[in-house]
């Protein structure tokens, strides 16, 4: 048995990348798995992968950006699987650009998928979480929140440190209802990551080069497991951090 059979995750994003890394990991402990998303083909892809590892998965379709219809996607992976124990808010629709050519409708997307659909899923999944005796929150963030130069990163950063603020203020919250929450701000070869680093190779050589460790993380075994680590009794006494994946590049003062 793994270190978390019997429990429940919803993972938003699971479709593909660091979502479905994710997803991945907690279900070789044992963890069943709410995979959710907007595109029902690549929920059923990381459904099929996920049921290899033994557990059951089952794929529920939502816009995060929709925050209306957030609370009604939680109550229905409740009636699915029957409870839920671990919220992954991983799913994003990003703005990136300098900030005089980003429109309104892209920024308001931004914020919309990011705090906005965060908060809500929290909030949905808070009475779950108490009827449970607790539960685990991990919120997904960027190092382009502390970035020297956050030269087309600004929305996205000023997003992301909203999600990281709601991180901190759950965890203080809610400590007392069994609940933690922190924060990951992992650098991973998702899709995206691969197509532009084989779009641009000499850009990713210097990016690469500006990382410790030397290599861009993976999205299962490096993202995966480090969210498996935090959201297990190991880490108890854990709650309102922020930790970098990232091997090293930025720093959280």
């Amino acid at each position: 048995m793994g270190s978390l059979t019997g429990r429940v995750a919803l993972v938003t994003g699971a479709g593909q990348g660091v979502g479905q890394g994710i997803a991945l990991a907690l279900a070789t402990e044992g963890a069943d798995i709410a995979v959710v998303g907007r595109t029902a083909a690549k929920l059923d892809t990381t459904c099929a992968l996920v049921r290899e590892r033994g557990v059951r998965a089952e794929p529920f379709v939502c816009d995060i950006v929709d925050t209306a219809t957030i609370p009604a996607t939680v109550a229905e992976v409740v009636a699915t699987l029957g409870g839920v124990d671990i919220l992954v808010n991983n799913a994003y629709s990003g703005a990136y650009g300098p900030l005089l050519a980003l429109d309104d409708a892209a920024v308001e997307r931004s914020f919309a998928s990011g705090p906005f659909a965060t908060l809500a899923f929290m909030k949905a999944c808070h009475p779950h979480f108490v009827a449970r005796g607790g539960g685990h929150i991990v919120n997904l963030v960027t190092s382009a929140m502390v970035r020297w130069d956050p030269t087309t990163y600004g929305v996205y950063a000023a997003a992301k440190q909203a999600v990281r603020s709601l991180t901190r203020t759950a965890a203080v919250e809610w400590a007392r209802d069994g609940i933690r929450a922190n924060s990951i701000a992992p650098h991973a070869l998702s899709p995206g990551l691969k197509r532009w680093t084989e779009t641009n190779p000499e850009e990713a050589a210097e990016f690469v080069a500006a990382i410790p460790a030397g290599r861009i993380g993976d999205c299962e075994d490096d993202i995966g497991r480090a969210v498996v680590a935090l959201v297990g009794s190991d880490l108890r006494y854990l709650t309102g951090a922020t930790i970098p994946l990232d091997g090293g590049q930025a720093f959280f003062g």
